[in-house]
């Protein structure tokens, strides 16, 4: 990245794109881009908000590209006729991938821990650039959700942070393989398990970014990642987890609903943990941050009181509100591993589970329909409710023919499950089944 660019973001408002958008821009560089759900009228707050900082925004309509210096940013996936990428073509303007952008300004930061995984990876990235600014390194931040604990006024989609410090803090994405592209100092290995590429490609892209990390943090209780790490050659690997043999270790585990309290066990000596987000994945994503920060120089002590500190992600079993004794939780759960997550933590207390799930696509459905079907059925009970609707779809030439419908016929025992077509009309469902003591969880687009 330089100052001396323009960029420009197709599809600014992204999860992906938005926080990397703000990195370029508070490093100087000129930005602006386009949104389709700009031009559809939606999420106008975020878009005013970029807006307040300085980035101009466009109709998705080729507008805003005016000059052949300008850098297009867009995902390799669009096509050619999207008319922001046929104008940029007929100027000149060179392309690059959101990844490749992200990749070319981290290689370059001093010192850089990258979080890789099938499942926590948000979670882990936020915990370590708490804790590393809670330590005073005035680390540079890049999420794909919002960090509730950087969120303020003239920051509320803090899903990025731009420090001054010499080191840099970002999940990297193994759905398009991108993940090859970057060189962490640090590399965290939360999982390996199937998501949106088949598991010997995910094999093979997390065995090359561990092993080329100088410090590889790897989960010793995932059999996959076990497998992975045991057929490398590591210098200065660190382990974590709940097995005995983890370098950082959970024992004396306390859940609640809402937090948790552990004993970590880490070079000898023992740390008492409370946190204020609850869930045996929490304490195993706060054990890989306590470890990457300890490889990057933080005291375990310092971590603890910082992780103490975390309150969590917006969208990652968010509790929204309460009313009538029913709660509502959102989280961004779309794959099984992490609705799986998400629905032991609720299943450790009392309550029916009201699940409502709309799949982040039609391709996902025919990778992981059936594993999803039977997250839903082996943890939910008879009393409970699974409720899905169509995937999420803006357009494109994407097979539709293997919809919502296929996961809820799958669900042969457990909950009531069933499928509405329209997402309104399921949220309509949904309150005419809620009763006092019910758990409402909101998952997935």
């Amino acid at each position: 990245m330089r100052k001396d660019k323009s960029y420009y973001f197709c599809g600014i408002g992204g999860s992906g794109m938005l926080p990397l958008a703000m990195i370029v821009r508070e490093n100087g560089a000129a930005v602006a881009g386009s949104d389709r759900a700009l031009d559809q009228g939606r999420l106008a707050a975020k878009f005013e908000w970029l807006q307040a900082k300085g980035i101009g925004l466009f109709a998705q309509d080729g507008s805003g590209l005016t000059s052949g210096d300008q850098i297009l940013i867009a995902s390799a996936a669009i096509e050619d006729t999207v008319p922001d990428v046929a104008k940029a073509n007929a100027l000149g303007c060179k392309r690059m991938t959101r990844a490749e952008l992200l990749a070319e300004q981290f290689n370059a930061t001093p010192r850089s821990i990258a979080i890789g995984g099938t499942s926590g990876k948000s979670t882990v990235t936020g915990m370590i650039g708490w804790i590393l600014t809670e330590a005073g390194r005035d680390p540079t931040i890049m999420n794909g959700a919002v960090m509730k604990n950087f969120v303020a006024d003239d920051a509320p989609f803090a899903s990025s942070r731009v420090g001054n410090g010499e080191i840099m803090v970002s999940e990297v994405d193994e759905s398009d393989g991108s993940i090859a592209l970057f060189d962490p100092e640090i590399a965290v290995l939360n999982n390996v398990s199937l998501d949106h590429k088949s598991l010997e490609e995910l094999r093979m892209l997390f065995g090359d970014f561990a092993g080329k990390a100088r410090h590889a943090v790897w989960n010793c209780d995932d059999a996959e990642t076990a497998t992975l790490v045991n057929g490398l050659t590591l210098e200065d690997a660190i382990s974590f987890g709940f097995s005995e043999e983890a370098d950082f270790r959970a024992t004396d585990i306390v859940e609640a609903p809402v937090s948790s309290q552990f004993v970590l066990h880490a070079g000898g000596e023992r740390f008492d943990v409370s946190m204020r987000v609850p869930g045996r994945h929490n304490i195993a994503n706060a054990l890989a941050a306590v470890a990457a920060a300890s490889a990057a120089g933080v005291p375990v002590q310092k971590s603890v009181e910082a992780i103490g500190d975390f309150v969590g992600l917006a969208r990652r079993f968010d509790i929204v509100g309460t009313a009538n004794d029913i709660s509502v939780i959102d989280d961004f759960g779309h794959n099984p591993d992490k609705i799986a997550a998400t629905l032991k933590t609720m299943k450790a207390f009392p309550g029916r589970i009201i699940a409502f799930f709309q799949p982040h696509g039609f391709g996902p459905i025919r990778k992981m329909g059936a594993e999803l079907a039977e997250v839903f059925a082996d943890l939910l009970d008879e009393d409970d409710r699974v409720l899905l609707c169509d995937p999420v779809y803006f357009g494109g030439t994407v097979d539709r023919s293997l919809g919502s419908e296929s996961v809820v016929d799958a669900i042969r025992n457990g909950p009531d499950a069933r499928h509405i077509a329209n997402r309104d009309t399921c949220g309509d469902q949904i309150v005419q089944w809620a009763e006092p003591g019910d758990r409402i969880v909101i998952m997935g687009a």
